[in-house]
């Protein structure tokens, strides 16, 4: 039956019934096909002639007569010189040229990615990405060989693990925060689907497509980010807490009946107690109930008027006060030079003697240095 089958067929040409179906080849009995057969290659396929294991001539979509003028590199190789129309045996791959768009990737292992903010950290990632064969002399050579139907799932984990290698590489070098990654996944996605179809041109297939569908990162990280969102969507933290205080205070009310409620309402009720009392003023929180006793007398009598006290820093300690009297004297002894930090009442920080104008006096008192012997 096959044999009086290939007697009787003239028409070459394949209706694909799959959709994962890259490569298929024409069943005939021995490959014999007749001269004068027609030859259908629709849109989305390309026909090749294979002749003793060689690839003799490509067809691009259209209707073919195989007549010697059709068939230039298989008529040199029979020696057709004279249009000899007896049957030749000769192998007719149909290629399918259509995207193939049904592909998943995805990271069996995180990848590592050294981030501005976060450090180290490991990401998955997963998506989709559509495949198209673009040159199918290629492809029959590299990858397809004698198979006589060849599938996307041959093909997909080689896609697959090539794309996850090259995906470590191109989130490191775009040189985006782990945060902003979701914005850019789409020119991620393009910029790795040139890169793979440069490298994939060696077996004829191009990559037009590629799809980041999600950039994942542990849960410990997805933990830390989530407490950062809540403390950013909280705002003023003393706000919040006033607002929580008094939730807990109307439900402690609502529960008058329960000790936990009662213990609750009169702790929280002392601590709203104080808050309002803070926010009066220093005046209303201050005030005393009765008079305050007199304060003793002090050890020391006060200053005379006009004279400004000093202080003297030294070795970390502060020393004084000191009047400027006591001043230049502690310069005559050497304790006091330009460097030496002084303060007063009235001056905002501790500064050195030299830079106080009203020091410049007493530093000038300092007799210089005797000279060497």
């Amino acid at each position: 039956m096959d044999k009086l089958r290939g007697e009787l067929i003239d028409i070459i040409e394949w209706l694909d019934d799959s959709r994962d179906t890259m490569v298929w080849r024409f069943p005939r009995y021995q490959n014999e096909i007749k001269m004068g057969a027609r030859l259908v290659v629709r849109e989305s396929q390309t026909a090749v002639f294979v002749n003793e294991g060689k690839i003799a001539d490509v067809f691009t979509p259209g209707t073919y007569t195989l007549e010697t003028r059709n068939l230039p590199i298989l008529s040199t190789l029979k020696g057709w010189k004279y249009g000899f129309n007896s049957p030749f045996k000769a192998e007719v791959y149909f290629v399918s040229t259509r995207q193939f768009t049904d592909m998943k990737w995805g990271t069996q292992n995180p990848v590592i990615l050294r981030d501005a903010e976060f450090g180290v950290v490991r990401v998955r990632a997963f998506g989709a990405f559509a495949a198209r064969v673009v040159d199918a002399s290629r492809l029959l050579r590299e990858l397809v060989g004698t198979d006589p139907q060849f599938r996307t799932e041959e093909v997909q984990e080689y896609l697959r693990q090539l794309m996850v290698g090259r995906l470590g590489g191109a989130l490191a070098t775009a040189g985006v925060p782990l945060l902003d990654l979701a914005a850019h996944q789409d020119a991620i996605g393009r910029r790795l689907a040139a890169v793979l179809t440069e490298e994939l041109a060696e077996v004829g297939i191009a990559i037009p497509t590629f799809v980041i569908e999600n950039v994942s990162v542990p849960p410990e990280v997805e933990q830390a980010l989530d407490k950062r969102t809540s403390m950013g969507a909280v705002g003023d933290l003393d706000r919040y807490t006033r607002f929580q205080a008094a939730n807990a205070m109307e439900a402690a009310a609502n529960n008058p009946g329960g000790e936990a409620g009662a213990g609750i309402g009169l702790g929280l009720g002392m601590a709203m107690g104080q808050q309002m009392a803070r926010s009066m003023g220093p005046s209303a929180a201050t005030q005393p109930a009765q008079p305050a006793p007199a304060q003793p007398a002090a050890a020391e009598p006060p200053p005379l008027p006009g004279q400004a006290q000093w202080y003297v820093g030294v070795g970390g300690q502060r020393q004084g006060p000191y009047d400027l009297g006591a001043l230049a004297e502690q310069a005559n002894a050497g304790a006091l030079g330009a460097d030496t930090l002084v303060w007063r009442t009235g001056m905002a920080q501790w500064q050195p003697a030299g830079q106080v104008p009203e020091l410049a006096s007493v530093l000038a008192s300092v007799p210089p240095p005797l000279p060497p012997q």
